[in-house]
């Protein structure tokens, strides 16, 4: 798995997402004949109260408030269709195309096929909408350096960090006893034990 598409993966799992990361679409090129049109580096989904549970010595703690700058609440579902770049933060246009968006929202299940067209349209145009069934649905690029004004949000990978890191600081009590397999959290984790072990040598 690409690396910054890792880091994502990870902040999106910790604010309550179910997470696909690198999404194959096919689509045909002739009688029997088919091929990869594109990888969506992340799918996501977070149902409504979505929350952490922290556990410490005498009680169990809920945190349901995701991180504020996704601009989620923490009563609705949401759904993500999200590109991640090291550069800039900003969509390509295979996600922006209406037979890939179609296929992805076949893929999360969302709505019928009588309203998907229209969903699309919105998604295209405004970078989110809202199915009938209540669902939310946006897109989202995340990168490194922030690139203006979109209809869809973009999220630094610089903020990301700097929110995992603080995570891993609040609760780390709890955390620095658990082993973590996923590579971007897992890696930070090290990071963060090998610091603190850390007592230096003088020369």
């Amino acid at each position: 798995m690409d690396h910054a598409v890792s880091l994502v993966q990870a902040y999106l799992q910790i604010n309550g997402y179910f997470t696909v990361a690198e999404y194959p679409i096919i689509e045909s090129v002739g009688k029997h004949q088919f091929k990869t049109a594109t990888d969506l580096d992340m799918l996501a989904f977070r149902f409504p109260g979505a929350g952490r549970i922290i556990p410490h010595k005498k009680s169990v703690h809920s945190i349901f408030a995701p991180d504020p700058v996704l601009g989620v609440s923490g009563d609705e579902a949401d759904m993500i269709i999200g590109e991640v770049k090291e550069g800039k933060a900003e969509l390509n246009n295979n996600a922006r195309n209406p037979n890939v968006l179609r296929t992805v929202l076949a893929r999360f299940g969302c709505c019928s096929t009588e309203h998907v067209d229209s969903i699309v349209e919105q998604l295209i145009h405004k970078g989110s909408t809202t199915t009938h069934n209540g669902h939310r649905i946006r897109l989202m690029a995340f990168g490194s350096i922030e690139t203006g004004e979109h209809s869809y949000r973009t999220i630094t990978t610089g903020h990301i960090v700097q929110f995992v890191e603080n995570y891993l600081d609040e609760h780390w009590e709890v955390l620095r006893s658990a082993q973590f397999k996923h590579p971007a959290l897992g890696l930070l984790m090290v990071l963060k034990k090998a610091k603190q072990n850390y007592k230096g040598t003088h020369l």
